[in-house]
């Protein structure tokens, strides 16, 4: 009997191991590293990067109490977070108030540019809902970028599963050169769902680190009866 209790106990306590590893990385990998895999590191020809970060956010936290501020991110990152397994997004982490995620990662699928485009229109809806209901200007910038890039995980503690290279970079400049409210997006992403999506066309602008880009804001899913 004890050895079945002690048996039942560390079968618990497994399963709530691998329920916290299933929290922080995704199932894939998740699995590689329980089968033995020190370090992770694959590439991935073509996958789509979202970066979103709140506009005016110094001049919101002058306003509410740092307790209230952290409550409101919150439920703003968990709305965020259900928007990304809606639509097969990858939540890679938060910075501060930014969010990044990606598609296409760790498993492949050709509809990675679609996905992140689609999930990226979503969260400004839910924020201008979640602007009415805490009464604060809250507006969002989103960025995304489509292109080849690394992912995986590397160290031994505290690890966690992220991405290099210089899509990321680019889809992160999307954002920090984009406008409130609106979702701009690289010429590669345009050129990805030009068939699928209307666009706006921004025109030639100076982007910190890459020069001069063409880029677009998303407008929404094309009217194709």
């Amino acid at each position: 009997d004890e050895i079945n209790i002690l048996s039942s106990v560390l079968e618990g306590e497994r399963n709530k191991s691998e329920d916290l590893l299933l929290n922080i990385l995704p199932p894939s990998i998740a699995e590689r590293l329980k089968w033995g895999e020190m370090t992770i590191v694959d590439t991935f020809e073509s996958a789509t990067v979202l970066f979103t970060d709140m506009v005016g956010f110094t001049k919101i936290a002058s306003r509410v109490s740092a307790e209230e501020l952290i409550v409101m991110l919150n439920r703003m990152f968990s709305e965020f977070d259900k928007l990304a397994e809606k639509h097969g997004v990858e939540k890679i982490k938060t910075i501060g108030d930014a969010y990044m995620a990606v598609a296409g990662v760790p498993i492949q699928s050709e509809y990675h540019a679609e996905a992140v485009a689609d999930m990226a229109l979503d969260i400004m809806l839910a924020i201008q809902d979640l602007a009415e209901k805490e009464n604060l200007p809250i507006s969002i910038r989103a960025g995304i970028h489509t292109g080849y890039l690394t992912a995986g995980v590397i160290g031994e503690k505290k690890f966690a599963y992220d991405l290099w290279g210089d899509t990321v970079n680019t889809a992160s400049r999307m954002e920090s050169s984009g406008e409130p409210g609106r979702v701009q997006c690289s010429e590669a992403t345009y050129n990805a769902l030009k068939d699928l999506f209307d666009f706006e066309e921004r025109g030639t602008i100076e982007v910190k680190g890459k020069g001069a880009m063409k880029t677009y804001f998303v407008l929404g899913r094309k009217n194709i009866s």
